[in-house]
């Protein structure tokens, strides 16, 4: 992202106590005092229009080799209306009990990525409206990623929680009175087969209609930031195919170009335009999901198949690249674990015919369908103000109106050099975020195709021993060969001490991975940007004014992936 018109000056006269703090690959970093915080996030917003919180998170120092003055810092990611600039800033945390200001009266985002920091290090955030853990349930005792924590410590969970200190507020901000109103409260989830995973909504109805919503997640936690502090980078490349399952070598890709950035290689041109065909075809199956279960959710089981046979075509596929269905691990850091098989084109060729004929008989069926566009259309409407404000990305924030994709803001892999149109929807309801995914598709369809024509041959790894392993022959022949295998497995690749953010245009949106390294084979921490966990936060709000079942549909169009929102 570039960062060239940022204006220091300007911000400095706004928030005194600033300095600039360097650079995260092309964003500048600018370090606020604890007291300035708020000031300096308001002039962002509403003077230098930088209106998308994208991320926060924070880290524990303790253990670095070259801590900063205080042992905790929050990092805040904010991102230009035009989408082309990025600008971090960085707040030295003094004392967490104490914390810093609350952004939430800024960002509608804030509100989830606070509670997260406060979930896991114990930063507290002043005047946050409900500031409670959101992973761990809310007998868990201590933070876990800070750095003393111990691992090894095990927290039953005896009691749930019944979700009233959030949704009784809400309801009487509806001007509702939960005894004398005659509301039900009901329990959509978290295990109900149209929760799309292990996602706990509780409303309070007036008939069928939602007057107030809350969501619960936590129910999938598995602590995949922590398990990144202590293995290798590649090590950790199998568990990213567990954030978004549904297109899992994406995951494993933006991963992996994140590392790579930091290392400053460039991939082979054949490994590129391959990891471009499997990220495109990825997140044909990711759109595929999500339309068949939606559609599958207000009864048309036959649209269901049409969508869902050629997802399992296209699994046979990568099945037989990759030696795996599902989670497919293929990637490493530099490359892969080895080239395309004999007779891949073929299949290739048979399985986008597939998804074309699935599409086309599908929209055939529903595009003009009474039933369906009555069931969709102006339901759960988000405005592109809104939708930018909840750091909304990928389909759902292009269904509001906003034309923002990596692919094009911020060009990475040749995607400036296909040819291919950026969907944008106009209404942002559950119709237009569907639309948007099957028009997606057949995008994809294009760059796959452009792809395969223009790979060359050669190489699918950097020709770096310090990155990848060595051929099998060198290792079994060699000495070198195998103390140059055994340091990689051992060690892992040795990243240079620096934090960077990486962004990739995932199918759900922008997947980004926030990465500080200590010089070693292992991170000091890494941060995942989920693009789910951010429009999972809206859900309860959009639903309301709407009945029990247009919020099935609207949680389906926002293709929510549990693995990747509760990591």
């Amino acid at each position: 992202m570039s960062s060239e018109t940022f204006d220091f000056e300007a911000f400095k006269r706004a928030a005194s106590s600033v300095e600039v703090a360097g650079k995260m690959g092309g964003m500048p970093v600018i370090r606020v005092d604890e007291t300035e915080l708020f000031r300096a996030a308001s002039f962002l917003k509403e003077r230098q229009r930088y209106t998308m919180l994208l991320e926060i998170t924070a880290v524990d120092w303790l253990t670095s080799p070259k801590p900063p003055s205080t042992r905790f810092e929050t990092l805040y990611l904010f991102r230009h209306e035009d989408f082309a600039r990025t600008v971090a800033l960085k707040v030295a945390v003094h004392d967490p009990e104490q914390g810093v200001d609350s952004l939430t009266p800024l960002f509608l985002s804030a509100d989830w990525l606070e509670r997260e920091v406060y979930d896991q290090y114990g930063i507290v955030f002043k005047n946050h409206p409900c500031l409670k853990r959101i992973l761990n349930h809310l007998q868990f005792e201590g933070y876990p990623l800070r750095k003393d924590y111990p691992i090894d410590r095990r927290h039953l969970c005896t009691e749930t929680q019944d979700m009233m200190d959030e949704l009784g507020p809400l309801i009487e901000t509806e001007g509702y009175d939960l005894a004398n109103d005659n509301l039900m409260v009901l329990n959509l989830g978290p295990s109900h087969p149209a929760s799309h995973g292990t996602i706990r909504t509780i409303v309070a109805l007036d008939g069928e209609r939602i007057v107030a919503g809350a969501s619960e997640i936590g129910y999938l936690h598995r602590g995949f930031e922590k398990s990144c502090e202590t293995h290798t980078y590649n090590q950790i490349i199998p568990y990213t195919d567990r954030l978004n399952y549904c297109s899992a070598l994406m995951n494993n890709i933006a991963f992996a170009k994140t590392v790579e950035e930091m290392l400053d290689i460039q991939l082979p041109d054949r490994a590129i335009f391959i990891r471009v065909v499997l990220a495109e075809l990825s997140r044909i199956i990711d759109h595929l999901v999500c339309l068949a279960a939606g559609l599958l959710d207000m009864g048309a089981q036959t649209n269901y198949w049409y969508l869902f046979n050629p997802r399992n075509d296209a699994y046979d596929f990568l099945s037989k690249l990759t030696g795996a269905r599902l989670t497919n691990s293929f990637m490493r850091i530099g490359g892969m674990t080895h080239d395309l098989y004999e007779g891949w084109r073929e299949d290739l060729d048979d399985v986008l015919k597939k998804v074309r004929q699935g599409i086309d008989e599908t929209l055939r069926m529903v595009a003009k369908n009474r039933i369906f566009n009555e069931r969709v259309q102006e339901i759960s409407p988000v405005s592109a103000e809104d939708a930018v404000s909840w750091g909304f990305t990928g389909p759902n924030l292009r269904a509001s109106g906003v034309p923002y994709d990596l692919r094009f803001a911020d060009p990475y892999y040749y995607y400036d050099t296909f040819d291919f149109d950026m969907v944008v929807g106009s209404v942002g309801d559950t119709h237009d975020r569907m639309m948007v995914r099957f028009e997606e598709m057949l995008q994809s369809i294009r760059i796959i195709e452009q792809a395969v024509e223009r790979m060359p041959q050669g190489p699918v790894n950097v020709d770096d021993r310090a990155v990848t392993l060595p051929p099998k022959e060198e290792v079994y022949n060699t000495i070198e060969g195998t103390m140059n295998q055994f340091k990689l497995i051992f060690e892992g690749v040795k990243v240079p001490a620096g934090e960077y953010y990486g962004a990739f245009e995932a199918a759900n949106g922008e997947l980004g991975f926030y990465i500080v390294s200590d010089g070693s084979g292992t991170p000091y921490k890494v941060k995942v940007r989920a693009p789910s966990f951010l429009h999972m936060q809206a859900y309860p709000k959009i639903i309301v004014d709407y009945q029990v079942a247009d919020a099935i549909m609207t949680l389906g169009s926002l293709n929510i992936i549990a693995g990747e929102m509760d990591r």
